[in-house]
């Protein structure tokens, strides 16, 4: 009797997640604006998600993103930020296939018996968009802000915001008088990999920035691409991407046990701090793996969380090598 109750939980369970997903797909049109609002607003999604970049907003925060001819702001239910739209030096758009609900899915997958679940991820997943803004501060230091949208919007937001690339200049040396202990920059990731999103390379650079300020000891400075402005940090993180392999969180969980190898997305990275004197201090390569059902974007925190981790490791060597020097 138990396996034809299993059987009617499965089918209800399936019909319920055909309804959701029917209904996230509905939910993913952009809002039914007034005219007048429309011509105000420019554009908007009221299903915006911020990953990471925007100042003063937390990460992973649920809220409204608007367009307007001067200015893009987003507001979630904690805080609300806006940048100016000529402080934007590019901008893309991308998509990637994940599973609907995210944790939620996982656990409505795992209540199904029999290890119907993974046959479940064969169709538990949906389009996100990605919109990855890049810009500059007012003092001319380089931000990244991404953000999910739902399917096809990332596309409309690009029509509405003009880039002001700017030209990228040799930062002049600065005076040894004038360098700051303990302080470091952290320059742009590059990356030759043609496969890597722009998004995910986004979002190293911002996460690396993230954890140095997290862990104590260190003044974090911004890539600078302002004209004439100097930098002055003691010490200088390069990071470039060696490898990269998109992987597939709908593979990985549609896969069962399997999928701990299958669908794996990978990120090498070369990791090189130097000082003023342009003295190498660490040359190393890193690397990091998502597995699992997991979010593939997971594995850009692992590489970041190494790299800072290697830092702060050298940085100790370094002050324990001044204090038994000054003894």
């Amino acid at each position: 009797m138990s396996r034809p109750l299993h059987a009617v939980f499965a089918v209800s369970l399936m019909v319920c997640a055909f309804s959701l997903a029917a209904s996230a797909q509905a939910d993913s049109s952009v809002p039914d604006l007034g005219a007048a609002d429309f011509q105000r607003s420019g554009w908007s999604s009221t299903h915006a998600v911020h990953v990471l970049g925007m100042p003063e907003v937390k990460a992973r925060e649920n809220g409204t993103l608007i367009i307007t001819p001067q200015h893009l702001t987003f507001t979630g239910k904690a805080a609300s930020s806006t940048i100016d739209l000529r402080s934007i030096v590019a901008l893309s758009a991308g998509n990637e296939r994940v599973e609907l609900w995210g944790l939620k899915g996982r656990l409505m997958r795992m209540a199904v018996p029999y290890g119907g679940g993974a046959a479940f991820a064969t169709f538990m997943h949906h389009q996100r968009d990605m919109l990855t803004v890049e810009f500059v501060d007012s003092q001319g230091g380089y931000h990244g802000s991404v953000f999910y949208l739902p399917g096809n919007e990332a596309e409309q937001a690009l029509r509405n915001i003009t880039p002001s690339p700017v030209a990228y200049h040799d930062v002049p040396a600065c005076p040894v008088a004038e360098i700051k202990r303990d302080s470091i920059l952290v320059k742009q990731l590059t990356s030759d990999q043609t496969d890597m999103p722009v998004a995910y390379r986004v979002l190293v650079y911002e996460h690396v920035i993230d954890r140095l300020r997290q862990a104590p000891g260190s003044e974090v400075h911004r890539d600078v691409v302002a004209d004439g402005r100097r930098d002055c940090s003691q010490y200088t993180m390069r990071l470039s991407t060696t490898a990269f392999k998109p992987g597939s969180q709908v593979k990985r969980a549609s896969m069962g046990p399997a999928g701990f190898f299958v669908g794996v997305t990978e990120i090498n990275l070369d990791l090189g701090v130097t000082d003023a004197k342009g003295t190498t201090i660490i040359r190393d390569q890193i690397k990091a793996s998502q597995r699992g059902e997991s979010e593939s974007m997971n594995v850009i925190d692992k590489i970041a969380q190494q790299a800072v981790k290697k830092w702060a490791k050298k940085q100790k060597q370094m002050q324990e090598g001044t204090l038994l020097s000054q003894k």
